[in-house]
């Protein structure tokens, strides 16, 4: 199969609407990262998706929606606290888990009675679900378990002669993959941390949101998952990532004694400068939103860079920093050295 990049315009958006609705799967921009999309109604086109990223069938995927009428066919209910976070975060990074319809096809959501909702912030895309009248499934573009593509030649590079489009739309803003809020239950709770925080929900719904517990720590191999991001190892190069917390003294000493070859450091913008191992920075210290938008793209530049081993500075976990140390905690199958 051949794979187009082709910019968005008319005739690349048309030829995307007339793929999905043959039930072929496209990848298309978000604000978050690149996304694999099959109409969320057709199983072989969700099989499709499955195939090409090689992705477990018990990791649901989650529904892109562009109007609120919309999301009344993906859901069987639409919860009060769905509609008061839809009116400040949608269109945008928000990912919400609700009882799902019939319409949506099992196999999309991993056979579960819930389905994750989101309404993407990018034009091209929310116009190309407008057009086709599709509500589709969409994962990140990529090898599964490899980290994800946020920008079109990333996407290529996982997808070339597996899927028939890509429509490049830049880089994407975020960087790290929607928060994903589940309503499932009496508590709402987080499964995926993202750029829209803890706080950001909690103040609008005016109540306490939990954390699950394994968006810090591996869940078993057989325990049923809510949302994708939360099983398996994910966001991992080929390179072996360890991550070091610790100051940055700690960090420098312990890099700098290892004398195998192949060593990087992936850190914080600056420290470069101290260290005599190959290096490459993520972004500042005290800015989560920067690192969130570098990291998929530097763990993909450290593997054409020849890393074997590379030695990450663990972020903070506050705020936007709780989705960045997820991302690097699962890339590094949870291998944390603390000094």
């Amino acid at each position: 199969m051949k794979t187009l990049i082709l910019k968005p315009n008319e005739e690349s958006i048309n030829l995307a609407c007339e793929l999905l609705k043959k039930g072929e799967i496209v990848a298309l921009p978000t604000e978050t990262v690149y996304g694999l999309a099959g109409d969320s109604t057709n199983s072989d086109a969700i099989q499709k998706i499955f195939l090409a990223k090689g992705r477990p069938s018990d990791n649901p995927l989650i529904c892109h929606i562009s109007n609120m009428e919309m999301l009344k066919k993906v859901v069987s209910f639409v919860p009060d606290d769905c509609l008061k976070l839809a009116k400040v975060f949608w269109p945008g990074p928000l990912t919400i888990i609700m009882p799902k319809s019939d319409s949506v096809c099992s196999q999309s959501c991993a056979g579960l009675d819930s389905v994750g909702v989101r309404m993407p912030d990018n034009k091209t895309t929310l116009e190309i679900i407008e057009k086709s009248g599709i509500f589709f499934s969409a994962p990140s573009a990529n090898t599964s378990g490899k980290p994800s593509p946020t920008n079109a030649s990333d996407v290529f590079e996982d997808m070339n002669g597996k899927i028939p489009l890509i429509i490049d739309d830049g880089d994407c803003r975020a960087g790290v993959e929607s928060t994903v809020l589940s309503l499932i239950g009496s508590t709402p709770t987080i499964l995926r941390p993202g750029v829209i925080t803890k706080e950001d929900i909690e103040k609008v719904l005016n109540k306490k949101v939990e954390i699950a517990t394994g968006v810090k720590e591996e869940i078993t191999k057989d325990e049923k998952v809510l949302s994708p991001g939360m099983k398996y190892k994910h966001y991992a190069p080929n390179c072996e990532v360890i991550i070091i917390k610790s100051s940055f003294k700690k960090f420098k000493n312990y890099v700098e004694s290892d004398n195998r070859s192949g060593v990087f450091a992936l850190c914080f913008n600056g420290e470069e400068k101290h260290l005599s191992k190959p290096s490459l920075c993520y972004g500042d210290e005290q800015n989560s939103k920067e690192q969130a938008h570098n990291i998929f793209s530097k763990l993909r530049i450290l593997d054409k860079m020849g890393a074997k081993i590379v030695y990450a500075r663990c972020p903070s976990s506050a705020g936007v920093g709780l989705a960045v140390y997820n991302r690097l905690i699962r890339s590094a199958g949870f291998r944390i050295i603390e000094l």
